[in-house]
């Protein structure tokens, strides 16, 4: 098979498209003939060598991706050789064929066509998990969403309001913005321009934001505990912002706030929180929001494989709003 390869961490030029080993396919796996796999951050990283795989995982970048089943592992079974799906991976989407734990197989969503299916799995996966297993948002809560114009940001949106919250949105460009609010925030903070604290508590009456999802880390932890509703749940994805950061825990206590600090790539693929249980609830309940239309796919670009260093690109600037889509040739 055909996959993207790295010879040394760098920038977009080091990868390239070349030959490799078929992947092996251990008991409860499928094989997937992949269509198309999705651009995140954490492969960014991985390319820059700053995010290494979990053991045992891929080293080819790749966190989701749609395909057809090509071939059974031992003891699988509710799929069949030709179904079409969407799936999260731990690694290896950049390529022709990926082995998948069958617990992460997910089918296409009602109305969703193969090649977009591919920038579902983790966004969908890692809001879903966060934001409403983890953080038990509900009716009419504040969800405050940090990057709004981004993959997990323009999902969040929808699948906040799709469950009946408020939602609050930072982003750096109006245009963003604009975006943010066509997909249902209605509390909109160009973080180039104004504070998000005082934004939030003059739209909230003072109240602030029941749920956080934030995206930046460190240099935002003090200002998001400060804009914390009482009994307010924040949670931490990512660490655009730093790794470091001052928690005043007296501001916390006060409110009796929750912090969370959760990834996905690395979880186990079964048990307690694990990948499968996750998989599961989105299929059971995030799956039938996307098929009656509340929750969208949104894709800013579709680019082959082979120009998969344009795509890190685009997704590195401020120009996308929504996912970055790969597709592989067939040949």
């Amino acid at each position: 098979m055909y996959a993207i390869t790295i010879d040394q961490p760098g920038g977009p030029e080091v990868m390239k498209w070349a030959e490799q080993p078929d992947p092996e396919l251990p008991p409860g796996h499928v094989l997937l003939d992949v269509a198309a796999t999705a651009v995140n951050r954490a492969d960014l990283l991985q390319r820059q060598g700053f995010y290494p795989p979990p053991p045992g995982a891929s080293d080819v970048l790749g966190l989701e991706c749609s395909g057809t089943i090509a071939e059974l592992g031992e003891g699988v079974s509710g799929w069949s050789v030709g179904d079409q799906v969407c799936a999260l991976l731990a690694g290896g989407g950049y390529a022709e064929k990926v082995a998948v734990p069958a617990s992460q197989l997910l089918p296409l969503p009602e109305g969703v066509d193969l090649l977009v299916a591919a920038s579902l799995p983790e966004v969908a996966c890692t809001v879903w998990s966060n934001v409403v297993m983890g953080a038990g948002l509900s009716r009419g809560d504040v969800l405050l969403v940090h990057g709004g114009g981004g993959g997990i940001g323009t999902h969040a949106i929808q699948v906040g309001v799709a469950l009946g919250a408020r939602v609050a949105v930072t982003a750096g460009s109006e245009e963003k913005l604009s975006r943010c609010r066509e997909l249902g925030a209605d509390i909109l903070v160009n973080y180039r321009e104004a504070d998000f604290v005082d934004e939030i508590r003059k739209a909230t009456d003072g109240h602030g934001a029941d749920v956080i999802l934030d995206n930046m880390g460190g240099s935002y932890l003090d200002r998001n505990v400060d804009v914390l509703a009482a009994d307010g749940r924040l949670v931490v994805i990512g660490m655009q912002g730093g790794r470091k950061g001052e928690l005043d825990l007296g501001k916390l206590l006060s409110k009796r706030g929750h912090v969370t600090a959760a990834g996905l790539r690395g979880r186990a693929e079964s048990g307690h929180e694990g990948k499968a249980d996750i998989v599961a609830d989105v299929r059971k309940r995030l799956w039938p929001l996307i098929a009656e239309g509340a929750v969208h796919p949104i894709v800013s670009a579709e680019l082959p494989i082979t120009e998969a260093p344009r795509g890190h690109e685009l997704l590195d600037s401020a120009d996308t709003v929504g996912k970055v889509i790969l597709t592989i040739p067939r040949n």
